[in-house]
């Protein structure tokens, strides 16, 4: 049986771990996320290392908890609505109609958590504690569905718990830096078409589609980043924050692929390639980018302030190039994915209708680093719009409640998946649908 160079191909196209790396999130640039704090939802976080009264100022610009009064609590829950709805079609490698459904809708609702603790020490220092989610993302396609090679499932969490310091040289300079903790997990999945491979090399009884694998692979890792930061007021009513947050490298060396083999192949593969396509551990490093951020505050007078933020990520540095190394005979994967950096800018105002009532609103755009040559099934993100909107109740000088809401507008973004990818000869050629709206709360509480 002539099967090695096919199995090789196959082997490359198994990983398929291109997808574990590769994930999107509609509400901020690929798989990072801003959700971590309703009050600045509200303003599309506008002024999100400038700002008065937020405690999630901590993890965005530590020399911003000049901005918070004494010490405090702050709870923040999200709810993302995202929708991923795959319109295409898909080619099987002999160019015939790929049989399968269109995988429904991929998207998901989902909670993001956030929760911060402020101390002041003494008349000029700060500590603080943060709890955040900045990045994460999952799309879960029906099974059997056109893409299925490319991808089935993919569900990727970053949990950061935090330590700040800041110290206010006088009433108009601080600066500040903080040291977090990162916990990530990830877990993929896609179909094996053993039967393309296998027909290709002229072993009887197969044809394309006609003997699917799947490939789980799953694992997890904690890492360290930091982050610095600077907050210059030149009068009491201007703040300018600028605070860059360090790229975090995930070293995954206990990783899981679990592959599902179909008996009738797996007789073959066991005399043509033995010791591929079993279960096996492996270890990669992923790296999350670094993000620059600047932010201006401006208390315009009593009722109005107005915000800005812009925000600079460095995927390109960090999603260049990615190796997979297996503990088993499976040959290493090295995955490009082209990732271009990102600009994130938004504009945002506050305004005092009572002494216990705010409302906000705000606008940005919001830049995606995937282009037509480089999107996947994983990744149906597009660039959008937010238009956002949020009220705050304060009912007493401890206590204050915050809701915001944000719609995001986008096109519809093409996805255009070669026979040469990592799918097995399979291709598919289509446009996503999709949607998503963000709606949180926060609870903060004044010692």
């Amino acid at each position: 049986m002539h099967t090695a160079s096919t199995l090789a191909r196959v082997t490359a196209l198994a990983v398929g771990i291109a997808g574990v790396l590769a994930v999107g999130h509609v509400n901020a640039a690929a798989f990072q996320l801003k959700e971590n704090s309703a009050k600045g939802l509200g303003r599309a976080f506008a002024g999100s290392g400038s700002a008065q009264g937020d405690a999630s100022i901590i993890a965005v610009n530590p020399a911003g908890m000049r901005q918070l009064e004494g010490m405090q609590i702050q709870g923040d829950l999200s709810a993302i609505s995202f929708k991923a709805e795959y319109e295409g079609t898909g080619r099987k490698p002999t160019g015939q109609p790929q049989t399968g459904g269109d995988g429904g809708d991929a998207g998901m609702i989902a909670p993001v958590p956030a929760a911060y603790f402020h101390m002041p020490i003494g008349e000029q220092a700060h500590f603080g504690v943060s709890l955040t989610a900045p990045f994460g993302f999952k799309t879960d396609y029906d099974n059997g569905w056109v893409g299925r090679y490319s991808g089935l499932k993919t569900d990727l969490k970053a949990i950061d718990l935090g330590f700040a310091a800041s110290y206010d040289v006088n009433p108009y300079v601080s600066f500040g830096a903080s040291v977090f903790v990162e916990h990530l997990t990830i877990e993929l999945s896609n179909n094996i078409d053993f039967g393309t491979a296998l027909a290709q090399s002229r072993v009887p009884g197969f044809a394309p589609g006609s003997a699917d694998g799947k490939l789980t692979v799953e694992g997890d890792n904690n890492a360290v980043g930091w982050t610095i930061g600077g907050l210059f007021s030149p009068d009491e009513n201007t703040h300018i924050g600028i605070s860059y947050r360090s790229k975090v490298e995930h070293k995954i060396t206990g990783g899981d692929a679990t592959f599902d083999v179909p008996a009738n192949a797996a007789a073959v593969l066991a005399v043509a390639q033995p010791g591929r396509f079993v279960s096996t551990s492996g270890k990669a490093t992923l790296t999350l980018p670094a993000s620059a951020t600047l932010s201006v505050t401006h208390n315009v007078n009593d009722r109005w302030t107005v915000m800005g933020d812009v925000t600079r990520t460095a995927w390109s540095t960090a999603f260049d190039q990615v190796t997979i190394d297996y503990a088993s005979a499976q040959p290493d994967s090295v995955l490009e994915f082209g990732y271009r950096d990102t600009t994130f800018v938004s504009l945002g105002t506050d305004f005092k209708l009572s002494d216990t009532v705010t409302l906000r609103g705000g606008v940005a755009y919001d830049q995606t680093p995937t282009t037509d040559a480089h999107r996947d099934v994983r990744v149906p993100d597009t660039s959008r719009k937010w238009l956002s909107l949020g009220v705050g109740w304060t009912p007493s000088a401890n206590t204050e409640y915050n809701f915001g809401y944000t719609h995001l507008f986008t096109s519809d973004p093409n996805l255009i998946v070669p026979a040469t990818t990592n799918n097995q000869g399979n291709s598919l050629t289509g446009k996503y649908k999709v949607r998503g709206d963000v709606l949180a709360a926060s609870f903060n509480y004044k010692f």
